[in-house]
Order: C-alpha cells, then sequence, then structure tokens
C-alpha cells in the first residue's frame, strides 16, 4: 500500500467522450495545430531553461497521460507501478509499453524520448534532473499546476502546439459537466455524496481537491458530507486515512466505494461499524472498481467519473 499512495501521492494534485480525440491518439504528436510552430526555448517551473522541439515525436509524460491522450498524442511508454497502469485509458494505450512510475534514467533513456515533461519537481530531485536532461530536453510543470487539470492540460497543449485542441477538450468538458450537474440535482437535490477508497482494510477520504473530489464536489456542485468539510485545509489534496471508528460518524447520504480490496480486505464491509452507517443501511452505497478512473484528475477521467455516477444513480 506505501507503493500505491507514494506513486499517487504527487499525481493526484494534478489525470473520452465522443467530442474528444481521447479514442484515437495518434503514434506521435502530428503536425502541431498551432501555426508557425518552431522550436523554441522555455522555462519551466524550476528556473530551467528548455528548448521545445517543434514537433515533438516520443513524449515522455509519466502519470500525465490522460493530457496526452486528450490531446491526441501516444506517448512513447505510460506510468506504472506494481505492474499496475492507469485501466481506465487501456483503450487508448494498450500499445504502449510500461515504465515504473519512479522513472529510472536507464529506462528513460532506453525509450530515445525527444521531450520529457514531468509533473512535481518532487520528482527530479537528487540529480534526476540533470540526468534526464542529458537524455532529452526535460521541462517541469510544477506543483502549484498539477492541482488543476485544466490549467496543466493548457500548459500541455502550449509546450505541444496543441493550445487549441486543449481549448476545445475543456470547453466539451465543462459543458458535460453543467448537463450532468443539473440532471444530478433535479435527481438527488441537496443530499450529501462521499467517496472512499478502500485498500488493504484502510479507508481513505476524497475531498474536494482531490480527484474525483473534484468533480463530484467542484464540477457538480454536490453537498459534501461532514468528515470532508471538516478537514483541516492542510489535509487536504493528499489522501486521508479514516478509521472505521470515525466513520461511524459519517453523515453522507450516498457513498461511492473505490474498492481495492476484493480479497481479505473485503471483510472490512462486513465489519458491524460499516453496516451501521446510515447510507450503508438505506443501500445507498456505490462500488467502483480500483480500475476506475476515480482515483485519478483529467478530462477523461472526470467524464468517466461523471458517466458512473449519472448511471449509478440511474440518471439518464
Amino acid at each position: 500500500m506505501a507503493l500505491t499512495l507514494s506513486a499517487c501521492g504527487a499525481s493526484n494534485n494534478e489525470g473520452g467522450t465522443a467530442s474528444s480525440p481521447a479514442n484515437s491518439p495518434s503514434s506521435s504528436s502530428g503536425a502541431p495545430s498551432d501555426s508557425g510552430a518552431a522550436e523554441k526555448t522555455v522555462t519551466d517551473s524550476m528556473g530551467h531553461q528548455v528548448t521545445i522541439p517543434a514537433n515533438p515525436q516520443k513524449v515522455l509524460a509519466s502519470y500525465l497521460e490522460d493530457h496526452l491522450v486528450t490531446l491526441g498524442v501516444k506517448p512513447v511508454a505510460q506510468w506504472s507501478v506494481a505492474n499496475g497502469i492507469q485501466d481506465y485509458l487501456s483503450s487508448s494505450l494498450k500499445d504502449v509499453p510500461t515504465i515504473s512510475y519512479d522513472l529510472p534514467p536507464e529506462s528513460v533513456a532506453s525509450f530515445a524520448p525527444d521531450l520529457i515533461l514531468i509533473g512535481s519537481a518532487s520528482q527530479v530531485q537528487n540529480g534526476l534532473y540533470d540526468q534526464y536532461s542529458k537524455i532529452a530536453p526535460t521541462y517541469v510543470l510544477g506543483d502549484d499546476l498539477i492541482r488543476d487539470w485544466r490549467q496543466t492540460l493548457l500548459k500541455i497543449g502550449e509546450l505541444l502546439g496543441k493550445s487549441e485542441e486543449a481549448k476545445k477538450a475543456i470547453e466539451a468538458y465543462d459543458a458535460k459537466a453543467a448537463a450532468a450537474k443539473a440532471k444530478v440535482e433535479s435527481a438527488i437535490g441537496s443530499k450529501s455524496v462521499a467517496i472512499l477508497w478502500l485498500v488493504q482494510k484502510q479507508f481513505y477520504m476524497v475531498d474536494e481537491k482531490l480527484s474525483s473530489g473534484a468533480v463530484l464536489y467542484g464540477d457538480l456542485g454536490l453537498k459534501a458530507p461532514n468528515l470532508v468539510t471538516g478537514l483541516p485545509e492542510s489535509a487536504k489534496a493528499s489522501w486521508n486515512p479514516v478509521t472505521l471508528e470515525k466513520l461511524a460518524e459519517l453523515d453522507a447520504d450516498y457513498v461511492f466505494l473505490v474498492n481495492g480490496d476484493k480479497g481479505e480486505g473485503a471483510e472490512t464491509l462486513k465489519n458491524p461499524i460499516w453496516q451501521g452507517i446510515p447510507a450503508v443501511k438505506a443501500g445507498h452505497v456505490y462500488e467502483m472498481s480500483s480500475t476506475s478512473s476515480w482515483l485519478y484528475s483529467g478530462a477523461i477521467a472526470g467524464e468517466k467519473v461523471m458517466d458512473d455516477l449519472t448511471a449509478s444513480l440511474g440518471i439518464k
């Protein structure tokens, strides 16, 4: 579990529909849509001067693949941890080889990327930036930027000469969110919703700044329960462990459970404390697979969360 959390931690600070190019990314970034595209030198979040190729063909952007697929770009390799991938992107990335989440320099070099995009500064500490930059131009987006997937998508679109595609994807997402918000509001009104992740017998509370929480509480305007609103600001946008005893206080009308414990840990759900939670007693718990997009951020992840939510609630 520690490996999973460490791999997801920095990433979740930052991730299709028929209206999106997500279903058919090209094997390279293709011809830039921004007119007059040319090699350019830009400054990243850490102050590095980075020369971006005019038309990068082999982009490595570990855990940023949602954004690449949204822009119609197939990465040279995709993020992986403990042999697991971002399953919700599997149809778009089925032929893309994996690379470990910690990006060993020798593995990075083996893919011969012509551009490396890194989410957080924490991923390039202890001399790693210098090692990566010797392989290919390396741009660090930065923690402030990746907390907002829209801004992340716009920045990646700018770097890859696909600004228009990024803007259109956000417009399509926001339109879908507005339509879903109206339908959900009509169906459940002001009832509250909680999102929990269960992995290795430990529950985690998803807040309004994290992955599917940003979709439900932010984009769809759903009411957060007491255990979310009571979180201190310093604890938000991270995985917040919560005990069964604390969950006994949960006042949510609906619970969406991302269940990573199909085996032994599933016994946790038979515990009398869990069974006594009002939403559980009312039959208002909707289980999502750990392979779903609920633990990730991005246009594709968010749209899939909306689809799961409306389907679970029987909203057409």
